[in-house]
């Protein structure tokens, strides 16, 4: 058995971001750039008021000075002329600051009467003045390469005059389901067999971290059907098993589609729950096998197939991000085999995160998973610690998950 970190390692080093593609502004959220967003125009282009008010010369903007308003710039209109001494020009937020002017009078600090214009409050030189490029210049690099696209981000591209950015495509995910005891959703239960939620649950969060999955028909416990499923690859990106790849008679995943011509890169790992989990490559196309039980096989994903997914879709390798917590109830000391605890997550009084792993944990309680908001992390042969200490967790709400 190898180490969860080496696993996921040799998984991601197997992994290349999915080709280039350009689409609208409108679908490019949550993508990752694959060519970075270059300004093409200054942002903003001239001086502009920050305020609403009145345009003038600082050295006329003494506590007291009356001024004559020569004219108006609302925001797309600016004043054609040029502001001498004694003048003032009404703007508003966003107007082109006039020639000659170089301070704002904020309109509450002002009292008008028609044209004359009395100062309530001195003016400092340049302030309230947004200056040209204060944001951004034509050429430079808005948003960088590799960088999965928050609607902050697309707000900024369309700033810099992109209406199109090129992306990642999303990654392309078959998802196959093993198993003669598996039913449906709605199906009738066979004798012995069990509803299947590994194909619902992993389509889920293909599509929460950004990728496009496809559900292939369940293959029964019979190697011509599981291998039947590699004739079905065509265009996909990454194939996600679930069941037979354990040791017992019946599974033959890792059989089935070695003889379609799979390499097997590394199958079992130190670690609970999930322990045979196989990674591979089926001619083009990486093979992941999770366990078929739910909870294992949900727990792998989102140790090795949310980085996967991550990765193909254009970031750089990493595992899922982590942070620290108090635990909220003593943990027994761990075995040989890394562990990954289901918890909930409160705050205290004074704000410290407070991370209780369930009493049992069980892995084929799915009902925990669902109520579970991090794993706690163990590291194997890891001592018994006591509450309050502090521990490393994965926050599932960070996934999207």
């Amino acid at each position: 058995m190898i180490s969860v970190e080496e696993a996921r390692d040799r998984i991601l080093s197997a992994l290349r971001p999915t080709a280039a593609e350009t689409v609208g502004l409108s679908a490019a959220w949550n993508r990752v750039l694959a060519a970075p967003v270059i300004a093409r125009l200054t942002q903003p282009p001239a001086d502009v008021s920050a305020m609403d008010g009145y345009a003038l010369r600082a050295a006329d903007g003494s506590l007291g000075a009356a001024l004559r308003v020569i004219g108006a710039a609302p925001a797309g209109h600016p004043f054609d002329g040029r502001v001498g001494p004694g003048e003032a020009v009404r703007l508003f937020t966003g107007s082109v600051v006039p020639a000659g002017a170089d301070a704002i009078l904020l309109q509450e600090d002002a009292t008008r009467d028609g044209d004359s214009l009395r100062v309530n409050e001195a003016v400092v030189l340049g302030r309230h003045i947004r200056r040209a490029g204060q944001d951004f210049a034509a050429g430079d690099t808005v948003v960088p390469a590799g960088r999965r696209l928050t609607a902050r981000d697309i707000g900024l591209a369309a700033a810099a005059n992109h209406p199109w950015l090129v992306v990642h495509r999303l990654p392309r995910v078959a998802i196959l389901a093993t198993g003669d005891e598996i039913a449906l959703p709605g199906e009738p239960i066979p004798s012995g067999g069990i509803v299947s939620s590994n194909s619902h649950a992993l389509a889920a969060l293909v599509r929460a971290i950004g990728g496009e999955p496809a559900v292939l028909p369940v293959a029964r416990d019979d190697e011509a059907a599981i291998a039947a499923a590699a004739d079905q690859l065509h265009g996909m990106d990454l194939l996600v098993t679930t069941g037979g790849a354990s040791v017992g008679d019946h599974d033959l995943v890792i059989k089935a589609l070695q003889a379609r011509g799979m390499t097997l890169d590394f199958w079992q790992i130190a670690m609970r729950p999930g322990k045979p989990l196989l990674f591979g490559q089926l001619g083009l196309t990486p093979v992941v096998g999770l366990p078929g039980n739910p909870v294992s096989a949900m727990v792998c994903a989102i140790l090795f197939l949310v980085p996967a997914l991550a990765r193909l879709g254009g970031l750089p390798p990493a595992p899922p991000p982590t942070t620290m917590a108090l635990l909220g109830t003593p943990v027994k000391a761990n075995d040989r085999r890394a562990d990954h605890l289901r918890a909930t997550i409160e705050s205290d009084s004074q704000g410290r995160l407070i991370v209780t792993p369930f009493p049992v944990q069980d892995s084929a309680m799915l009902r925990r998973l669902a109520l579970a908001d991090a794993l706690v992390l163990r590291e194997p042969n890891a001592p018994a610690l006591e509450a309050g200490v502090e521990v490393r967790i994965i926050r599932l709400d960070s996934l999207g998950l």
